[in-house]
């Protein structure tokens, strides 16, 4: 069945979160930002607003500003020009302690895992709590039992319930970006960022990923930014796209109201002196053909094995 998109005015939170946010508020409200290192333009003049409960994904090359824009929006880098604001909390005046507060409502999924590797999975997914109790832990049992119980129910959502006490070095790449997920939703976050968070992983296993960020966002409302550079994985999950070229701004549509060529052109970028555009390479383009394929698969299959795409 195909999902309902996300409007412009967003939906309220299922839960009822706000903490100052209303339900039709953007949970994200970018104006004229611009981000300076020393002679290098990040960013230019970006803006941009992200309704609740939508899956947002960032496209473009290298460099482009992705990874940035990102960074912007849980405090990690404040704007040289402009202003950020996330769940009504200005960035650019907000105080040490409001930006910690902040950051416990704002997930953060990063390309690299960054799990314990000799720790379970469950431990590593109970971590994602340490921000909400009072003092040290150290092991699974340290952990009150309700956090225990919700650090399962989380790792089931991910589809790996039965992996909870295996070590999570044993695990597959894609699964361990899904230990990381759930880690991120044990945190309780009403924002979600990824930072590229398939890049190191197979077709498969990139879908894997995908579909749980998809299913996560409409279940919860959870509002999710990602940046991704598989044009095709991109379309199939989306609700809607931004694409960034040179710092700037180039593409902001529905993805249901795309398709890969138009998509392609945030990826034109003429170099100086030369008439010529470089597109990506064949390998870039067969591996997005590879995503294609598993997103369109049988969506009957459980989540281990091939996810279809929600709305291509």
């Amino acid at each position: 069945m195909t999902p309902p998109m996300i409007g412009p005015g967003g939906q309220a939170r299922a839960d009822g979160l706000g903490h100052g946010v209303g339900a039709s508020d953007p949970v994200v409200r970018v104006h004229d930002l611009t981000k300076d290192f020393a002679t290098t333009r990040a960013l230019d003049h970006v803006a941009l607003e992200v309704p609740r409960g939508q899956l947002l994904v960032l496209v473009g090359l290298s460099g482009s500003g992705k990874s940035t824009l990102l960074r912007h929006l849980n405090g990690l880098h404040l704007p040289s020009r402009g202003s950020v604001e996330v769940l009504g909390t200005d960035l650019s005046t907000a105080s040490t302690r409001e930006l910690r507060s902040l950051r416990r409502r704002v997930g953060f999924v990063f390309q690299q895992f960054n799990l314990v590797g000799r720790s379970t999975c469950l431990e590593n997914v109970l971590s994602g709590a340490l921000g909400r109790v009072r003092g040290p832990r150290f092991g699974v049992l340290s952990y009150a039992k309700a956090l225990r119980r919700e650090a399962l129910e989380h790792l089931d959502r991910v589809g790996l319930a039965d992996r909870a006490f295996q070590r999570a070095d044993t695990l597959s790449g894609g699964q361990q970006q899904r230990v990381a997920i759930a880690r991120t939703l044990m945190q309780g976050p009403e924002l979600l960022l990824a930072d590229e968070p398939v890049a190191s992983l197979d077709p498969e296993s990139s879908a894997q990923v995908m579909d749980v960020l998809f299913r996560i966002c409409v279940e919860e409302q959870l509002t999710v930014v990602c940046s991704l550079h598989q044009v095709e994985l991109a379309l199939g999950w989306a609700h809607r796209l931004v694409g960034l070229r040179d710092g700037q701004k180039v593409l902001d549509r529905d993805a249901s109201h795309l398709d890969e060529a138009e998509v392609m052109e945030v990826y034109q970028r003429v170099e100086p002196g030369s008439t010529s555009i470089p597109r990506p390479t064949a390998a870039e383009r067969e591996a997005a053909r590879a995503a294609s394929a598993i997103v369109r698969s049988d969506h009957s299959l459980p989540l281990d094995g091939p996810v279809s795409a929600p709305h291509r």
